[in-house]
């Protein structure tokens, strides 16, 4: 697919941040909007910056190495994708945030990673509202005592929740999960657990941030709407 033009590329920018005002109504602050950059390269990236993006999100270790030469002085860097611990120490020093903890082994590399750099890494815990186990994510049942082991470690700045919700076409059965996911979230800020802040809830992606943004997440992970469908 041939890189689309800029105003193309403003267009669905500004569209997306409509759709998201509506859909939080009032209710809930209309959440962050983190593009999803994934596939594509740092000249089709960049201009995001001046359209306001301030925050990405990549999915692989080895292609954010690749662009973080050309993108870190213009955005701060999400890590959004299943992350090995061998690859931990590749991007501690270069992400804002690491949005996919869902182990303790996982967590552990870290803690120990971030310390050794002399700093705390900011993580979201993985949940999985629809318990598909190839996606990885904590259970909704287990969420709570997960978030008591790993709080102690203070190579970690625990930040909330991260939710991937399943491709279906079913709207009821997803306004279900991203309410459910948002009362989990709520029920964990009101046990104001120690080491353990409930201020981030990310959740929604290209076919579904309208009710991510209703049901009140604070951050949403856009890419297709942005940059049009791969292929």
């Amino acid at each position: 697919m041939e890189s689309m033009t800029r105003e193309e590329l403003e267009r669905r920018v500004t569209l997306v941040r409509q759709e998201l005002e509506e859909a939080a109504n009032g209710r809930y602050p209309v959440p962050k909007l983190i593009a999803v950059t994934k596939t594509h390269s740092a000249e089709e990236i960049l201009p995001l910056a001046e359209m306001g993006i301030t925050e990405i999100g990549e999915n692989r270790v080895q292609e954010l190495l690749t662009k973080l030469p050309a993108l870190r002085d213009s955005f701060r860097i999400h890590l959004i994708g299943r992350l090995q611990r061998n690859k931990v120490k590749q991007i501690v020093g270069d992400v804002c945030m690491i949005q996919s903890v869902d182990s303790e082994p996982l967590a552990m590399e870290i803690h120990n990673r971030a310390l050794a750099a002399g700093k705390r890494m900011p993580v979201l815990v993985e949940i999985s509202p629809a318990g598909e186990e190839q996606k990885g994510g904590v259970p909704f049942e287990e969420t709570e005592a997960f978030l008591k082991k790993i709080a102690p470690l203070e190579g970690l700045e625990i930040r909330g929740l991260m939710a991937v919700m399943p491709l279906t076409e079913d709207r009821e059965y997803l306004d279900g999960l991203f309410a459910r996911t948002r009362e989990l979230f709520d029920r964990l800020k009101d046990r104001n657990l120690s080491g353990a802040a409930m201020e981030e809830l990310s959740m929604g992606m290209s076919g579904d941030y309208q009710l991510a943004a209703a049901h009140g997440a604070t951050m949403v992970r856009v890419g297709s709407a942005i940059f049009g469908p791969r292929g």
